[in-house]
């Protein structure tokens, strides 16, 4: 692909990208999982990914699952966090709505829950364990894909892909709203020119 191309495909992917929209994995142990999040994430126009290790081995969203992410990774913006609350503390003051993925009994079905926050931060957990408590119980909302069959969970990559696309598909009703800045878009075309 020549370089005029590239910047007009570059151009425009930037009119289709959210704003107010990140997606947080808390310890996700594998970063194939994580990779293919990242990668449905790209594919749905959010641009940002945010990591958290409270335990287990830290690892560099860049620089894994090429396969899995189909180098997705490459036109993102990723933060990595230590703690949980570190994570929380800093969405929430950039005015963010936390909304946990959860199998709890006051959890609302993902087929009726509005969707719609201007800023959303979608928390997605750990394979084996899902979210903390900490973070469930700090969770502005707590969200649940209703199950119709025997197994009640899904894997992280499919559960967060179901849930980053119905908050897409209910803000398309009104995509406007939440398009990236024509600041943000020109700093995220510098950084991808840059790649």
């Amino acid at each position: 692909m020549g370089t005029k191309e590239r910047k007009q495909k570059i151009q425009k992917i930037m009119s289709a990208r959210q704003s107010g929209c990140v997606v947080v994995l808390e310890d996700v142990s594998d970063p194939h999982n994580a990779a293919a999040v990242i990668r449905t994430a790209e594919a749905l126009g959010i641009s940002d990914v945010w990591l958290i290790f409270n335990e287990g081995k830290s690892f560099n969203p860049r620089k894994v699952g090429d396969k899995s992410s189909s180098h997705a990774n490459k036109w993102m913006r990723f933060q990595k966090f230590k703690s949980s609350r570190e994570c929380i503390e800093s969405l929430r003051r950039d005015g963010y709505e936390i909304v946990a993925t959860a199998l709890t009994t006051n959890a609302e079905s993902l087929y009726s829950a509005n969707l719609k926050s201007d800023k959303i931060a979608l928390f997605f957990g750990n394979e084996h364990s899902g979210l903390s408590l900490e973070t469930i119980e700090a969770a502005d909302r707590k969200i649940s894909i209703p199950m119709r069959g025997m197994v009640q969970s899904l894997n992280i990559s499919v559960t967060a892909g179901i849930v980053m696309y119905e908050v897409t598909r209910q803000r398309m009703e009104n995509f406007d709203r939440y398009m990236i800045s024509d600041v943000d878009a020109k700093k995220l075309t510098k950084e991808f020119n840059n790649e």
